[in-house]
């Protein structure tokens, strides 16, 4: 996500690292690369005319000129006012019970997928929410729901299957004086808009006076996308957006736009496949992104949302009594892959050029010597002698060579924590806080 763009705006900050006096002349061309690099990545040019202007405006001032870490002072105001850019963060709002939810946008952009991952959201709030599949114009977009549906454990309403004014009408009967408090309804999606569409979404809005509209847009659709969002608020008065596919190669345009153009916020972000990859939206998180500054709180949420928290806890304490073994090591691979190397990678501030492929082979390696070895060989990795690897090699399709750096690695991981058992750190380490 945003990697082009990123990598760009990386060449301005290396134009201004190191050195010693900054000028204008300087400032000039690093604010230059940031309007071509904005350009590049399908911002609307008067957005990016507008953010230039303020960002020029703040570093040519004595803030950046007198700084003593200018290079550093840059970033913080081109993270500024891409956090602007971005606007504040809104909350969903739900008033009414039953509150009413309308996703709407066009075919093709999430909607049916966003719509269960909303309602998996609330279901995790302890909400009670229900889908409604008016969506009748694409055959495969009931059935959809109702898979969506049975995998997270929420009801969908079909009806006739046929009309979805009368698919709401039995929506809005069965969830009166039920137990259900968010109705979310999924509703028709066209390639283009068009009219009858649009009739259709106003008579569904009258009839069930929603809470939230939200309009699913496609992150990798450029300016194309903000074009019909500016349709569909002139004619719904939508709430705010739910950008889908940022785990793509998304090169930033809508979400750096669509606020601006439509002065409509952002409020849930699709960040990958799963029903769980699925985020609020915080414009501070989305800027460090986009500025390779990281985004640890949202791996932190992540890590609460989907790890096993008990187990976690047993494996940290094992770890700091240093009695971490090959088993516990396995274990840990199984939770990285849960939420997946690029997620982690991309959530690190400052982590450096990996190959992912070559990284999840690896970790797959791993996870296969370690299946290859019997439960006393995972407990007392010092058993192994060369027949013993030799063997596992075999059943794990490695080498020995591979056997041995792994074992290596456990070993140097074990020392460390005999270290910070007894309070001591490698010099590297020391100041930080466990």
């Amino acid at each position: 996500m945003f990697e082009g763009l990123r990598d760009k705006l990386s060449n301005a900050f290396k134009l201004l690292s190191g050195k010693g006096k900054i000028t204008e002349k300087n400032i000039e061309e690093a604010i230059q690369i940031v309007k071509t690099s904005l350009l590049a990545a399908d911002v609307n040019y008067k957005v990016v005319k507008e953010f230039v202007e303020n960002v020029k405006k703040r570093a040519l001032g004595e803030e950046v000129l007198k700084s003593l870490t200018p290079d550093q002072m840059f970033i913080k105001i081109v993270r500024d006012e891409l956090i602007k850019l971005l606007g504040e963060k809104e909350p969903f709002r739900l008033v009414h019970h039953p509150s009413y939810v309308m996703m709407v946008g066009l075919q093709g952009t999430g909607k049916t997928t966003s719509a269960a991952k909303i309602a998996n959201y609330l279901k995790k709030q302890g909400k009670h929410p229900i889908l409604v599949a008016a969506d009748t114009y694409r055959p495969a977009a009931i059935d959809q729901l109702e898979t969506l549906g049975k995998k997270i454990g929420v009801p969908v309403i079909t009806g006739d299957r046929k009309n979805a004014l009368k698919i709401v009408e039995e929506a809005i009967k069965t969830v009166k004086d039920s137990g259900y408090d968010v109705v979310i309804l999924d509703t028709a999606g066209r390639l283009h808009i068009d009219d009858e569409m649009m009739e259709e979404l106003e008579k569904i809005k009258e009839m069930v006076n929603p809470d939230e509209i939200l309009l699913t847009v496609d992150a990798m659709a450029g300016q194309d996308a903000v074009n019909s969002a500016k349709v569909f608020n002139e004619r719904l008065n939508i709430t705010g957006f739910v950008i889908t596919k940022l785990d793509g190669d998304s090169r930033g345009g809508v979400i750096l736009t669509i606020r601006y153009i439509t002065g409509k916020p952002v409020k849930f972000v699709g960040v990958g496949e799963k029903i769980d990859d699925f985020d609020e939206f915080y414009p501070d998180r989305i800027a460090n992104r986009i500025l390779g500054l990281g985004d640890v709180l949202s791996l932190i949420e992540k890590v609460e949302r989907e790890l096993d928290q008990e187990k976690m806890k047993k494996m940290g304490e094992k770890f700091m009594r240093a009695e971490f073994t090959l088993e516990d090591f396995r274990e840990q691979i199984k939770e990285i892959k849960k939420l997946g190397i690029e997620k982690i990678l991309e959530a690190l501030p400052g982590t450096p050029d990996i190959d992912l492929n070559t990284s999840e082979k690896e970790l797959k390696k791993i996870e296969a010597i370690i299946n290859s070895m019997t439960p006393e060989e995972r407990d007392n990795p010092a058993i192994l002698n060369a027949s013993r690897k030799k063997r596992i090699a075999m059943g794990s399709g490695t080498t020995v060579q591979d056997i041995n750096k792994l074992l290596k690695s456990y070993e140097e991981m074990k020392k460390l924590m005999k270290m910070m058992k007894k309070g001591k750190l490698p010099f590297g380490l020391r100041g930080l806080k466990f």
